[in-house]
């Protein structure tokens, strides 16, 4: 590359991605929600939000949900905060939105966050051990499967937890397609989302996500909202089934979002009541992931997010 990321960035501070000539690049997904991955080992790459925009740009760009950084953790602030409580969090996935905006989370960002550290050879992960990484919602254990990858989210918590265990719901969300709004949940799985309950199928594929649906209250740092219709029987063989469509906050409607999936088994177990499984299928456009509540070391319930990964390109920007 003639020139690091950050001396083009410094020379041309908008959207125009030939200022970034020469920089390597993967394109990756999990069940759908895409990104552009850059590897930094150096930590020496800077992109401007603008730059991410253009290169998320589905029609003039490489097009993506997102995009990801990986830098080592020791070279950004974030990730030499979270070094001092997880000094095996070597990597840090850096991850911003399609608009270029900052993100905390990203859980089918993180399984590929992880392919992409194997598929460029920094990292070695065999089946079934398990990797540290940091991310701005703290550090998370991954462990490599036979079917891709399985992430510790971490715990979840209610974002007006005192609405929420009075009345289960705690906001209304208005969206296009809808006729009238709806009561909703909302539920931090390191970033915010806001869960609404749809009866059938039909009025999920009626609801319109071209614009972003007003949730009353907004939390603080805005909100992703789903849009979830549980299956009929909701629980089969002890697993229990919904499907989902959801519009994130800074992309649009996207055709998967991990952190979304976790929230949204979240609120339809909250909804259904003591019995409710420990085990989801979650369904949505792009594919089917899984996730799991179990008991974390320090006595709080986490959850656990399992899908696959995929690189589909690698390249060098012209």
């Amino acid at each position: 590359m003639d020139a690091t990321l950050a001396e083009a960035a410094d020379r041309n501070p908008t959207g125009d991605t030939a200022a970034l000539s020469g920089l390597k690049f993967s394109k990756g997904h999990g069940t759908g929600n895409d990104f552009v991955l850059l590897a930094d080992p150096n930590g020496t790459l800077a992109v401007t939000p603008e730059q991410v925009a253009a290169l998320c740009d589905r029609h003039r760009g490489i097009g993506g949900d997102g995009l990801i950084r990986a830098v080592p953790s020791r070279l950004i602030a974030e990730g030499q905060e979270l070094l001092v409580r997880n000094p095996d969090a070597e990597w840090f996935m850096d991850y911003r939105n399609g608009d270029g905006s900052l993100s905390e989370m990203c859980g089918n960002g993180v399984r590929v966050f992880v392919h992409f550290l194997i598929t460029e050879g920094l990292v070695e992960l065999p089946a079934g051990e398990s990797l540290t990484i940091g991310t701005r919602a703290g550090a998370k254990t991954i462990v490599r499967t036979a079917a891709g990858y399985a992430v510790d989210m971490g715990p979840w918590k209610f974002i007006f937890p005192g609405e929420a265990t009075a009345r289960a719901m705690d906001s209304v969300v208005s969206a296009a397609g809808l006729e009238v709004a709806r009561p909703a949940l909302s539920v931090s799985m390191g970033n915010p989302h806001t869960v609404v309950a749809l009866a059938e199928l039909a009025e999920l594929e009626a609801t319109q996500l071209f614009t972003a649906p007003h949730v009353d209250p907004t939390p603080a740092h805005g909100t992703n909202v789903e849009f979830v219709v549980p299956s009929e029987p909701l629980v089969h063989d002890g697993v229990g089934t919904i499907t989902m469509r959801v519009h994130e906050r800074g992309v649009g409607e996207t055709q998967s979002c991990g952190t979304g999936a976790c929230a949204a088994a979240v609120a339809i177990r909250h909804w259904a009541g003591q019995g409710a499984p420990d085990v989801w299928n979650v369904h949505v456009p792009g594919g089917v992931v899984g996730v799991k509540f179990f008991l974390g070391a320090e006595g709080h319930e986490h959850v656990e997010l399992s899908g696959p990964a995929v690189i589909v390109a690698s390249g060098t920007l012209s």
